[in-house]
């Protein structure tokens, strides 16, 4: 499943409504904490690329196939700017500069890559039979990171 998103802050909004609505086929309920999780890492991704890029994008979910079975989902946001991100420390008052170190704390693993001219920001969450509180006891449940990223600029 895929979503073009324009270079516009409104896409945020956008994608987040398209996510949810992806959700709500996939047996993954709207008040899960992986339900809110995800919705607030499309949130993360597609503000990166509309608002550091200004250059279209595209947002794909992957979501398991069976309800209530422990699985994968998978958020990809392909941009078309070869700019790779760069790490960004933000001063405790800042508006702004912290949306990949959320990613880093919620996803189970995030990486980014370059893809054609452009590049490839994705992070996973594991569904497991457990709570989202203990998807660390999970098989796979680690950290894997493919660059030094935390805002892409």
């Amino acid at each position: 499943m895929q979503l073009e998103i324009r270079p516009d802050p409104a896409e945020v909004g956008r994608a987040r409504m398209w996510a949810r609505s992806r959700l709500a086929g996939s047996g993954i309920g709207a008040d899960e904490a992986l339900a809110e999780t995800l919705i607030l890492l499309v949130s993360e991704l597609v503000t990166n690329a509309v608002v550091h890029t200004g250059c279209p994008a595209v947002l794909r979910l992957s979501l398991p196939g069976v309800a209530a079975e422990p699985g994968t989902v998978r958020l990809e946001v392909d941009d078309i700017s070869n700019r790779a991100p760069v790490p960004r420390c933000a001063d405790s008052d800042a508006t702004g500069g912290r949306g990949l170190a959320l990613v880093d704390g919620l996803a189970d693993r995030w990486g980014w890559s370059a893809e054609g001219a452009g590049k490839r920001i994705w992070c996973e969450l594991d569904r497991c039979a457990e709570t989202r509180e203990n998807a660390a006891a999970c098989a796979g449940a680690t950290s894997a990171r493919e660059g030094l990223a935390y805002e892409a600029v």
